[in-house]
């Protein structure tokens, strides 16, 4: 009956428009009375995204069921590619709701709405793991941000191709910018400075300063000529 309700929605959506359709319209087309249709949906804003409380109950358990072992941003982004695979299993439906909701600013203040919940649960699996940080709290806030964004950024690539990019490349390839900018970095070599990858780092003078006074106008060699006599190259 949930389907059934979803399905002479989108029909009737379509034939007439979102505003012209009523709770009523819908219901007779299904065939069902309205008890049966708020059983289901509180209003007719919710039987636009049907999917969405499922997903979001699937987020969360998702990150619940997370350990220390697992990397939080890393786990973050792979809880947004729930949402994503959520669009993927019906493109058809997914794109037309895309449409839908470009058309009416009331659906796309519901799915704001939609989406903020999902930032949220992102933010409150991040705090957790980062409460032991002075700047956990930030730092779980600016992450969910950024993967929601990033989420978003490839789900609306692909609904603009219709459906017929592929999801998951698009999707893999947005999130990598989040991990490349919040994941854990990578163990420094030995004898490597960490700020200075590729260059040895000095064991007798860890933070060595140079400072070089030149006169104003001097030629760029000749203030270079004096860097490296300071350096010891010449």
């Amino acid at each position: 009956m949930r389907d059934a309700l979803v399905a002479a929605a989108f029909r009737l959506f379509l034939e007439r428009g979102y505003e012209q359709t009523t709770v009523d319209d819908i219901v007779a087309l299904a065939g069902v009375g309205r008890r049966s249709f708020f059983r289901y949906f509180p209003s007719k804003e919710d039987v636009v995204f049907p999917d969405h409380e499922r997903c979001l109950a699937d987020m969360t358990a998702f990150l619940a069921a997370g350990d220390e072992g697992h990397e939080p941003v890393p786990r973050v982004c792979d809880a947004a590619r729930l949402v994503l695979r959520m669009y993927a299993e019906n493109p058809s439906f997914s794109v037309q709701r895309y449409r839908l909701t470009k058309q009416v600013p009331g659906l796309r203040a519901y799915e704001l709405s939609v989406v903020w919940r999902y930032e949220r649960a992102l933010a409150e699996y991040l705090r957790g793991r980062f409460a032991g940080r002075p700047d956990g709290t930030l730092r779980a806030d600016v992450i969910a941000a950024a993967v929601v964004a990033a989420h978003n950024n490839a789900l609306r690539s692909w609904l603009r191709s219709d459906g017929r990019s592929d999801a998951s490349t698009t999707v893999d390839h947005a999130l990598g910018y989040v991990q490349s900018a919040f994941g854990a970095p990578p163990a420094t070599p030995a004898g490597e400075h960490p700020w200075h990858h590729g260059h040895p780092a000095n064991p007798e003078h860890p933070e060595d300063v140079v400072v070089v006074v030149s006169r104003r106008g001097a030629p760029l060699w000749r203030v270079v000529q004096e860097i490296e006599t300071r350096l010891g190259r010449e």
